[in-house]
């Protein structure tokens, strides 16, 4: 993604059904739980960067003996860096026990992150500083085992505030910056009450019946209980992602299902998605079931999953992303004027790779219908000279550019960092004809256009094609995310800015304060949950208008050459991924009242210039 956006977490957890030395026996390894938490953490890093924590429960502990253990680390490569710490503990205690790792309750009771219980989580800061105190797992202690909790998730809840007043707790200055310490002090809350009813025995389904109806937002969270227990929830419109293996070893849940499959060599049909409003919960003794915790509602499953967030190794995603690109062919032939002779295609960044195979296939498609055609319209006045043009006419596919550093500059002013920032990618230099050709560039998304017009369109102006296509495999981003991904303002998104200089431009400007008074109304009546006003702004343009003035917006002015950008059509997005439904960002269609309430308040920010975001 050229705009770069933090999104999204990852999410692993881990019940060993067997004992330590069954694992020893039969994988060599008391550590067979923990390198299977660490395969299935590296497998999702791409869903975190910030930080990373490990929990673990031990069972069956003597009194007195603690149960409940966490890690956690804001490193440059978090994940590295706790296992890295694992292992130098390890080697610390072979110095005076070298045959430590055969006896596995020796490992048990001096490695802190050996229990039969693990929840690991990397973690994107949408909310909350980039500090350790805000990395995944949180945990409550207390002095009865079934009344200790560990927490993680991957979600963001747009009524954190109401969660706080609703079980009377005044939240500190920390607890007010995370949605996961609402979340849970609201989840503690019934645990304990259940607790105090059945000690040693709560029942987590109503405990997260109780707590779970009164969040409003998309979340997938996982919890391990100091009794033992262990829980994956997941929201009732199936937002964020879920996935989870039963095997006689283990019991597995994360939020992507290609992790589980390459950590633990099993088949697609053996990972299952947890479905929308339904938990994973699993006793003490490691049986588990499929509670319905949430009624489920329309399903609303992000579709930024399969366009960009989740890795493509997945095989449907794989497909998904193939087929957006191949939807976009027709746009793009109409663009070029079916000139593909003097068109190159190419994509950045890497993510847009499999979207690019997919345009791709969509113009040798093309190519090969009108190599038919020819062939068939010479009859008899075939030879071989006119046969062997034809057949080798291919479509010119370059590797432009390439992402050569991540640039983090000393420089400060405007105009140096400008300049500094051109140099982010790197160009491929004699793979375009001065002015003869045109070239295509597709991106995943075009969510800012900051780095499309300081930096990507700038280089591959050097190259002096005829023409710059851009081209992007998702919908025009309109509106805040506030279910996970860190896009909350509405003053960053190229396609909002293009829609206030349109009405501008037509003398259309009392659209903008129209939709101001609007929103303060239902501001000061108490409804802004009640409706999107925002979208009264795009209402009087075509999305082709819009998208003419995005090019305008991310072409550089000293540019003379022309610009294109062509954008994915929501309807195209859901025939390629029909089962991720979710375009709010797209479409302003929020799935909880709580998305109006926070687009509302976005667009008050913005009139009113604060730089904050709206939840």
């Amino acid at each position: 993604m050229s705009d770069a956006i933090k999104h999204e977490c990852g999410l692993a957890l881990i019940r060993l059904r067997k004992s330590f030395s069954y694992y020893l026996q039969q994988h060599g390894t008391v550590m067979y739980g923990l390198n299977k938490l660490y395969l299935l953490m590296e497998k999702q890093h791409n869903r975190g960067q910030d930080g990373a924590g490990i929990a673990a429960v031990k069972l069956n502990t003597a009194n007195g003996a603690p149960f409940l253990h966490r890690v956690r680390s804001n490193a440059q490569q978090p994940i590295a860096d706790l296992f890295f710490k694992l292992g130098t503990e390890i080697n610390e205690l072979e110095k005076y026990q070298p045959d430590i790792k055969k006896h596995p309750e020796l490992m048990k009771g001096h490695v802190p992150l050996i229990g039969e219980l693990l929840l690991g989580h990397l973690r994107y800061g949408t909310q909350g500083k980039n500090n350790v105190e805000f990395c995944h797992p949180f945990i409550k202690r207390d002095l009865m085992p079934g009344k200790n909790l560990a927490l993680a998730g991957n979600f963001n809840l747009v009524n954190k505030d109401e969660l706080f007043d609703l079980i009377n707790i005044n939240p500190g200055p920390f607890q007010q910056q995370s949605d996961l310490a609402a979340m849970m002090e609201v989840i503690h809350h019934f645990l304990v009450i259940d607790e105090d009813k059945n000690p040693g025995k709560a029942c987590i389904a109503n405990a997260l019946k109780k707590a779970a109806a009164l969040f409003d937002g998309g979340f997938t969270v996982g919890g391990l209980t100091g009794s033992g227990a262990s829980f994956v929830l997941r929201d009732a419109h199936g937002i964020r992602p879920a996935y989870y293996y039963i095997g006689k070893e283990v019991i597995v849940a994360a939020s992507e299902r290609a992790a589980i499959r390459t950590s633990f060599n099993v088949g697609e049909n053996e990972v299952l998605e947890l479905m929308p409003g339904k938990a994973l919960i699993i006793d003490a003794d490691g049986n588990y079931t499929i509670e319905q915790v949430l009624e489920p509602k329309e399903r609303k499953a992000c579709s930024f999953e399969r366009i960009y967030f989740s890795r493509g190794s997945d095989e449907k995603i794989y497909r998904e992303r193939i087929a957006l690109g191949y939807h976009l062919s027709k746009a793009v032939l109409d663009a070029v004027n079916y000139d593909l002779k003097n068109t190159i295609f190419s994509y950045i960044p890497n993510t847009a790779e499999v979207a690019y195979f997919g345009l791709c296939k969509g113009m040798e498609d093309y190519l090969n219908q009108t190599k038919v055609e020819r062939i068939l319209s010479w009859g008899n006045d075939v030879t071989e000279e006119k046969l062997q043009s034809i057949i080798n006419r291919k479509i010119r596919q370059e590797k432009i550019a390439i992402k050569d550093v991540k640039l983090r500059t000393f420089i400060t002013e405007d105009s140096g960092r400008n300049e500094m920032v051109q140099h982010v990618y790197d160009i491929t230099y004699g793979t375009v004809r001065k002015n003869e050709d045109t070239l295509v560039v597709i991106d995943d998304s075009i969510v800012r256009g900051t780095t499309l017009k300081e930096s990507i369109v700038r280089m591959l102006a050097r190259l002096q094609p005829k023409k710059i296509i851009v081209v992007s495999s998702a919908p025009q981003i309109r509106y805040p995310d506030c279910y996970g991904i860190d896009m909350s303002k509405l003053g960053d998104f190229i396609a909002f800015r293009a829609a206030i200089e349109l009405l501008k431009e037509n003398g259309r400007e009392c659209i903008i304060e129209d939709v101001h008074q609007k929103i303060l109304e239902l501001e000061r009546c108490n409804r802004l949950t009640e409706e999107n006003i925002v979208r009264q702004i795009y209402k009087p343009f075509t999305t082709q208008e819009i998208s003419d003035k995005i090019a305008q917006l991310i072409t550089p002015k000293d540019l003379t050459m022309p610009v294109q950008v062509i954008y994915q059509t929501i309807e195209d997005l859901h025939e390629c991924c029909p089962t991720n439904t979710g375009d709010w960002y797209f479409t302003g269609n929020y799935p909880t009242p709580g998305g109006n309430r926070v687009v509302n308040k976005a667009f008050l920010n913005y009139i009113a210039k604060k730089d904050v975001r709206g939840y």
